[in-house]
C-alpha cells in the first residue's frame, strides 16, 4: 500500500456482517491481506491494482471503497468484457469511527453498515454500454464510495481498476494524439496496417508491445473482450460459483506480496499472470485471431480471403502491468479475385488448357442445336485436376480427374454449361478438354486402369530389354520410343518428363523403336510384349509407350527406366 491517503475496494457480502473493513494501519492491513479467509467472499482490490470480476445476469454487485481525506485524486476504470454493463458510483459520508485515527482497531462491519444504509448518498457518475469508461475527478471528498454494477444481457466478466495516485501510476498505455489505425495497403489476401506508437513506450521507455486482432464480425473495445471471446471454453474464464469471486485464487495474482516477500516492493503483475497472458496470445479461433508483434507499429495481415470484410484492432499492452489500451479500430474489404476470361468451347473441338498452381480456369459450352446428351472428354496431362460443371446455377458434375476420363450429362434445350477447372496444389496443370453433343468417336484413346510399363529383369541382356504393357478392347496404335540417359538420372527428372499430352511428334526420329496395332476382347489377355534391341552394354534408357487414338490424339504411358547388363 502507498504511504498517503489511498483507496480500499470491498464488496459487502450478504450475511457476513462479522467481517471488518480493512483499516489504513499499514501493519494491520498487511496482516489482513495475508489472512485470505478475510477476503473469501469480498472481492478486495488494493490501491493501484486491477481485478477480474464476474456478474450473473440481472444480479447487481456492489463494491465499496473508502477515501479517507478530502481533495484526494481518484480514478475508477471499469472494463466490460463480453457484454455491456450498467454501473454507477455514489458517495456516502464516512463514519467518524472508521477514519483510521486512534487505536487502529477497525469498527465492526455491522456498525458501519447500519450507519451507511440508513440513507442513500448522491450519485456521482453512471454509465451504460460496452466501452471502457473511467471516472477521474481531479480531487474527491472523503467518504464511503459505492460502485454498483449489473449486466442485463447475460453472465459476463469485467475488470475494475481504482487508484488514488492516477498521475504516478499510469498502468494503462497512453494513446498518441492520433489513435486511429490506418490501412496503408490492400490486396486480395493481405492488408497492411500502420499506427502511431504509444508515448508510454516511445517517450517514457516503458515496455510496450502491440497486439493485432483480426475478425469478421466487429471491432473490439478492449483486449478483455477479445480474450473472453478466445477463451470462452477455457477453465480460467469459466463462471465462478455463486458467492465466490476469486477463491481459490492466489492473491499474488493481484499484486499482493506473498508471505516470503512481504518486505519487498510489490510488482503490479506476477510472473504467473504474465505467463497466462502469453498463453492466451497463442490460442486461436477460426473467426478471431490475435497476434502480438512486439513494439513494431507496422504489420501486414496475410492469408485472408478475397472480397471479404475484416475488422482490425490494435492494443498497446504494458508488459509489466499486463494492462492494455485500445486504438481506434478500423475495417477493410479485401479486393476481389481477378476476373478471369471465360474460354468458350466449340462443339467437337479439343481445347488445350493451362492452369497455374492452385489456380482455376472457367470455360463455357453453349450448344447451338437441341440434343439429348452432352459428353465431356478430359485428358489431364500431369497431376489430377478437379472439374465442376454447372447448368442454371446447379452443380451437375464435380469430380477429380487423372489421366483420361469421360462424362455424360443429360441434355437440355438452349442450355449453357459453365465449367470450372481447378489445378493441382503441387504445381502447374495442363489438360485437353472436348465437349460435344455428337459422341460418335472418342477423341482420346481408351486406357487400361494400369498404365505402367513392366520390364523383365531375367530377359535383360547387354544389348536388349524386354518390356510389356496392357491394352484395351479398342484397337489402337501403340508406338514405343527409347532415350539414353546418364547414370545420375533420377525419379525427380522422370516426373518432369511425365507430361502425358506430349505426343510422338515431339520426339526425335532416331528415338523411335516401332509402332503396332493391338487390342483384345478378353481384357485378361490384353497385354503385349516387345523386345528393344540395339542397346549399348551397361547403359540406362528411358522407355515410353504412346497410344494413339482415332482422332490423332495420343496418351503416354508411365515412363520406364531400364539398364542393360554390363557383362554378358
Amino acid at each position: 500500500m502507498k504511504g498517503f491517503p489511498g483507496l480500499l475496494l470491498l464488496v459487502f457480502a450478504v450475511g457476513v456482517w462479522t467481517q471488518k473493513l480493512p483499516t489504513r494501519d499499514e501493519e494491520l492491513f498487511q496482516i489482513q491481506i495475508r489472512d485470505k479467509s478475510l477476503f473469501h467472499d469480498s472481492s478486495v482490490i488494493p490501491d493501484g491494482a486491477e481485478i477480474n470480476g464476474y456478474l450473473f445476469r440481472d444480479t447487481p454487485k456492489r463494491y465499496y471503497f473508502v477515501v479517507e481525506e478530502d481533495n484526494t485524486p481518484l480514478s475508477v476504470t471499469v472494463t466490460p468484457c463480453d457484454a455491456p454493463l450498467e454501473w454507477k458510483l455514489s458517495l456516502q459520508e464516512l463514519p467518524e469511527e472508521s477514519s483510521g485515527e486512534g487505536s487502529g482497531e477497525p469498527e465492526p462491519l455491522e456498525q458501519q453498515k447500519q450507519q451507511v444504509i440508513s440513507e442513500e448518498g448522491p450519485e456521482l457518475f453512471s454509465y451504460k454500454g460496452n466501452d471502457v469508461e473511467s471516472y477521474m475527478p481531479s480531487s474527491s471528498p472523503s467518504g464511503l464510495y459505492q460502485l454498483e454494477l449489473i449486466s442485463t444481457e447475460k453472465d459476463t466478466h469485467f475488470k475494475v481498476y481504482a487508484t488514488t495516485t492516477p498521475e504516478s501510476d499510469q498502468p494503462y498505455p497512453e494513446l498518441p494524439y492520433d489513435p486511429r489505425v490506418d490501412v496503408t495497403s490492400l490486396g486480395r489476401t493481405t492488408v497492411t496496417l500502420a499506427w502511431k506508437p504509444s508515448p508510454t513506450g516511445s517517450l517514457m521507455k516503458q515496455p510496450i508491445q502491440y497486439c493485432v486482432v483480426i475478425n469478421k464480425e466487429h471491432n473490439f473495445k478492449s483486449l478483455c473482450a477479445v480474450e473472453a471471446k478466445i477463451n470462452a471454453d477455457d477453465a480460467f474464464m469459466m463462471a465462478p460459483k455463486p458467492g465466490l469471486d476469486f477463491s481459490p485464487f492466489d492473491f499474488s495474482h493481484f499484486g499482493f506480496p506473498s508471505e516470503n516477500d512481504s518486505g519487498k516492493e510489490r510488482p503490479l503483475m506476477s510472473k504467473s499472470a504474465a505467463t497466462k497472458s502469453r498463453l492466451y496470445a497463442g490460442k486461436q479461433n477460426l473467426d478471431l485471431q490475435k497476434v502480438c508483434i512486439g513494439n513494431k507499429n507496422l504489420f501486414t495481415v496475410s492469408d485472408l480471403k478475397p472480397d471479404l470484410q475484416y475488422y482490425f484492432d490494435i492494443f498497446a499492452v504494458n508488459t509489466y502491468t499486463n494492462m492494455s489500451t485500445a486504438y481506434v479500430g478500423t475495417f477493410a474489404k479485401t479486393k476481389e479475385e481477378a476476373k478471369q476470361k471465360t474460354l468458350e468451347l466449340k462443339d467437337g473441338k479439343v481445347t488445350d488448357v493451362f492452369i497455374k498452381r492452385k489456380g482455376s480456369k472457367f470455360l463455357t459450352f453453349a450448344p447451338v442445336s437441341s440434343f439429348q446428351k452432352v459428353m465431356f472428354y478430359i485428358h489431364s496431362c500431369l497431376d489430377a485436376i478437379q472439374i465442376q460443371v454447372r447448368r442454371d446455377g446447379k452443380v451437375l458434375l464435380s469430380q477429380n480427374v487423372e489421366g483420361v476420363r469421360q462424362f455424360q450429362l443429360r441434355g437440355k434445350p438452349k442450355a449453357k454449361y459453365l465449367i470450372r477447372l481447378r489445378g493441382s496444389r503441387k504445381g502447374a496443370s495442363m489438360l485437353k478438354i472436348l465437349a460435344t453433343t455428337k459422341p460418335n468417336k472418342q477423341p482420346f484413346p481408351s486406357l487400361p486402369e494400369d498404365t505402367r510399363i513392366k520390364a523383365f529383369d531375367k530377359l535383360r541382356t547387354c544389348t536388349s530389354a524386354t518390356v510389356a504393357w496392357l491394352g484395351t478392347q479398342e484397337r489402337n496404335k501403340f508406338c514405343i520410343y527409347k532415350k539414353e540417359v546418364d547414370e545420375n538420372y533420377n525419379e525427380e527428372q522422370r516426373k518432369r518428363e511425365q507430361n502425358q499430352c506430349m505426343g510422338p511428334d515431339t520426339r526425335k526420329k532416331f528415338e523411335k523403336v516401332l509402332c503396332k496395332y493391338f487390342h483384345s476382347q478378353n481384357l485378361q489377355k490384353a497385354v503385349t510384349t516387345e523386345t528393344i534391341k540395339g542397346l549399348e552394354p551397361g547403359r540406362s534408357y528411358l522407355l515410353d509407350v504412346y497410344v494413339v487414338g482415332h482422332g490423332g490424339h495420343s496418351v503416354k504411358y508411365q515412363s520406364k527406366l531400364v539398364k542393360t547388363r554390363k557383362f554378358c
